[in-house]
């Protein structure tokens, strides 16, 4: 078996990579196969840095049998009969990669996405956590350039982890910054991490009221969801049908200022706050980091996704339309839909570690576990059975 490490094509270009250039030998010398990697500029990690690590530059990898990637692949760069990982977006069946998936059925591709990639029902590589820890951040970035109390190096600025979290030290947080964060998951522990580094106090969901801030709390479901008619949540009874719950957020953006949106949020399930809970006097939530960013979704300032380069903007409640981030009465926004790229380095770090340990070895034991096997969405030039349900979204394509 030779693998091969992709270029990454599409635009706007991303700087992570799925194997480091450490990573790359140890799975050369653990399994004794072959891996290349194709020459790039942009990527986090240099040319150099792979060739250091006795991993040879190829530019042509037609003769590579398993390719490695991090987003789409171009349609014209498929070459037919291969393995492909990345993440392809599209069993959701997203209109704008229909032609994708079409394509890798008909070259006789073996597609696996890695966000299908599980054991147990968890997910075995992901992001996620990278989001958490630069969305926290560009949430403290953000209120800090709206109310002019302070100012952060942007982490896209700083070589790693550890130099984003250095920008935190000191900053003498002001009594104004009531934190509430609301999720559980890969997601929010990364953002916890980001706020344990900023030395922000931590409180309890209960002490959010009667707390003199700083301070940060994070709200799980039962916080902010309750049931309709009253009573306590049933975790099970929500995650299966949300659709008899509604909001409690109101009870805790009467006494915080920033919010941090770190949830997974299911379509069913009611909005965290709407646009008219948003022009209510007692909202006193003035900036909004949506990291999970669904746009026209649970978060009513969400109004489209933010870049890297130009990360913020105002939302006016009132009139409910996007205003300049520093219009002094409106909402503050953050919704960068793509912040692990701000720390490409760290983030290909974690992802190659899991990769390593979880994916790598079903390649080489016959996919005993089924890993592989429930992330394929194509082989042999047709949908496997478990994704059948998109070949009406790839006829239409």
């Amino acid at each position: 078996m030779k693998i091969g490490l992709l270029r990454e094509g599409k635009i706007p270009i991303d700087r992570r990579v799925p194997l480091t250039p450490k990573q790359s030998s140890q799975l050369s010398n653990l399994y004794n196969v072959e891996v290349v990697v194709q020459p790039s500029d942009i990527r986090a990690y240099s040319n150099q840095e792979y060739e250091e690590n006795n991993i040879k530059l190829q530019e042509n990898v037609e003769d590579c049998d398993v390719l490695l990637g991090v987003k789409e692949v171009p349609i014209h760069e498929l070459i037919p009969n291969k393995t492909y990982f990345f993440f392809s977006h599209t069993f959701k069946k997203q209109p704008y990669n229909a032609q994708l998936l079409k394509a890798c059925v008909h070259k006789g591709i073996r597609l696996i996405d890695y966000e299908l990639l599980k054991r147990n029902g968890n997910r075995v590589v992901a992001f996620g956590r990278f989001a958490g820890l630069v969305g926290a951040y560009n949430a403290l970035r953000g209120w800090g350039e709206k109310t002019g109390d302070f100012s952060l190096k942007p982490a896209y600025d700083c070589f790693d982890l550890a130099e984003m979290f250095s920008q935190l030290n000191n900053k003498g947080w002001s009594k104004q910054l009531r934190i509430i964060l609301t999720g559980s998951g890969r997601v929010a522990q990364g953002a916890v991490e980001t706020l344990v580094a900023s030395g922000i106090p931590k409180v309890t969901a209960d002490q959010v009221a009667t707390t003199v801030g700083p301070f940060w709390a994070q709200l799980d479901v039962e916080e902010y969801y309750r049931p309709i008619g009253g009573g306590s949540v049933n975790r099970s009874e929500l995650f299966q049908d949300p659709t008899n719950f509604e909001s409690n957020f109101m009870a805790y953006a009467k006494h915080a200022h920033l919010y941090i949106a770190g949830h997974y949020y299911d379509s069913r399930a009611p909005f965290i706050f709407t646009r008219e809970d948003a022009k209510q006097k007692e909202f006193a939530i003035r900036y909004v980091a949506d990291i999970s960013c669904d746009i026209d979704g649970p978060v009513a300032s969400t109004l489209r996704p933010s870049t890297i380069e130009h990360p913020f903007y105002g939302y006016m409640a009132a009139e409910e339309k996007e205003v300049t981030h520093d219009q002094e009465s409106s909402i503050g926004v953050m919704a960068v839909d793509n912040l692990p790229c701000e720390l490409p380095r760290d983030a290909s770090e974690s992802f190659g570690k899991d990769m390593l340990k979880h994916v790598i070895p079903a390649l080489f034991n016959g996919d005993e576990d089924g890993v592989l096997k429930g992330a394929t969405e194509c082989s042999g030039g047709s949908l496997t059975a478990d994704f059948s349900y998109l070949q009406d979204y790839i006829d239409q394509a």
